[in-house]
């Protein structure tokens, strides 16, 4: 790799070949998606359709994730996790491809780009599980911290910038059709690199099932749900993620446009550059908390970190210029994204790794679940108590909240009694410190110690 000395902070995973395969799997799609997004919208307009038609793709991509994003963690915890992401990298490259090809001819129809959005729904549930399982089997526990926040920042600069800007290039040279020819070669590149990837075992011991497969695939979902109720901070912060995103996500992406239009007088452009602001900050704040180590006090500092980040919205129900709402859409940015490193970071260390992927579905089940319930209330909100009041309560009840979610799980206690700001390394040293005073332990504690 040459000089290791430029692989330092976020780059720490990149030194290692199954992680550079990984996540080039991981860009490719990304990339993929963010050119399919735009050319859908117009392979839809092109065939005479409008927002109606979008919004049934739309409706049908999200309802194949929240239908099988459950049924992802209970095999993540199954089957070896790059097994899973292959399959679904291989189905969605032959779905974008099979409409890529209607699409030149010039014959896709509207039901086809439902049922293909569908299946790339469908195989999108599964993916977030697997991936966050899959993680701690290649990296050391010390630079799951850094893959985690390289991902976050991939995703807004790749998926939500890189992606379309390619995509709109395609259309305005070519056409629609063709741009989704280049997902599907983008996809394809992200099945290739996954074939590269050498096999990976399951962590943790299973042991077989004797019962009916369906039996055994609701007795695995019941005892994901048990280990969450049973376990304080994961159902705390769980239930405060759906709270938050249920508070704050319809009026970034519902009202932000008429806080634009109507208070500061802004149009598209300025629209775009408010939403890019939002984009940015998150890959700032993926990428920054990426450069630190876990922190002690890391259940209070996330939870703090999501709640009063919200304050900032409580400006832009009130702000009558555009660059004050883009801002401050950007500070909330960064503090939405950051914790979001410790959150993926915090599951893969202390859940347990025969749970890792149910546990992993239920978090990604509550983004999918909400954020769709706070877009639609958003407006009819607004209607009845007015813009601005909806912004103040968006911006403020958060803090709140992840105080008492803080005080009733106990997350102090319960983070200095599970410190994860050590690596196995330092904690036996530390532990080797603190007994330097006593006899030379034996040949078997010796043994254990390392």
């Amino acid at each position: 790799m040459g000089d290791r000395s430029v692989f330092r902070g976020p780059l720490r995973p990149f030194l290692r070949g199954q992680y550079r395969l990984l996540i080039s799997s991981v860009i490719m799609s990304l990339f993929a998606a963010g050119v399919w997004l735009i050319a859908l919208v117009w392979q839809i307009i092109a065939m005479g359709g409008g927002p109606a038609q979008l919004s049934v793709v739309a409706a049908a991509t999200a309802a194949g994730m929240l239908a099988s994003t459950l049924l992802g963690g209970v095999l993540a915890d199954r089957i070896p996790q790059r097994n899973i992401l292959l399959v679904v990298a291989a189905s969605r490259t032959l779905t974008v491809a099979f409409i890529a090809a209607l699409a030149v001819a010039g014959s896709v129809k509207l039901w086809q780009l439902v049922v293909a959005g569908l299946v790339i729904g469908v195989g999108n549930g599964f993916t977030y599980p697997a991936y966050s399982a899959l993680l701690p089997s290649i990296l050391p526990a010390e630079e799951l911290m850094a893959a985690n926040g390289v991902e976050g920042m991939l995703r807004p600069t790749v998926m939500q910038a890189a992606g379309p800007a390619l995509a709109s290039a395609m259309i305005a040279a070519t056409s629609p059709a063709w741009a989704i020819v280049v997902a599907a070669a983008l996809e394809l590149a992200g099945v290739l690199f996954l074939l590269v990837l050498k096999p990976v075992p399951l962590r943790g011991d299973r042991a077989p099932s004797d019962l009916h497969p369906v039996r055994s695939t609701l007795i695995d979902l019941r005892d994901g749900f048990v280990y969450m109720i049973r376990t304080p901070w994961l159902l705390a912060t769980l239930l405060f993620a759906s709270v938050l995103i249920l508070l704050i996500m319809g009026p970034i992406e519902v009202l932000v446009p008429f806080a634009v239009k109507d208070r500061a007088g802004g149009g598209p452009g300025e629209h775009a550059m408010v939403m890019a602001a939002f984009g940015i900050g998150g890959a700032i704040g993926s990428l920054g908390m990426a450069s630190f180590r876990m922190p002690r006090r890391y259940l209070t500092i996330m939870n703090l970190f999501w709640g009063a980040g919200c304050l900032p919205l409580v400006l832009v129900g009130f702000a009558s210029e555009v660059w004050v709402i883009a801002a401050a859409v950007f500070v909330v940015g960064i503090c939405f994204s950051a914790p979001m490193v410790i959150w993926g970071t915090l599951l893969q260390r202390r859940v347990p790794a025969h749970m890792l992927g149910r546990v992993s579905s239920l978090d990604f089940f509550v983004s999918l679940a909400f954020m769709p319930v706070s877009m639609a209330i958003a407006g009819p909100v607004s209607l009845a108590i007015g813009v601005s009041t909806t912004f103040v309560l968006a911006g403020a009840l958060p803090t709140l909240i992840a105080v008492l979610a803080i005080v009733l799980a106990k997350m102090p206690k319960d983070e200095l009694a599970h410190p994860l700001d050590l690596v196995p390394e330092e904690q036996a040293a530390e532990l080797a410190d603190a007994t330097s005073d006593q006899p030379a332990p034996s040949a078997l504690a010796k043994s254990k110690l390392d």
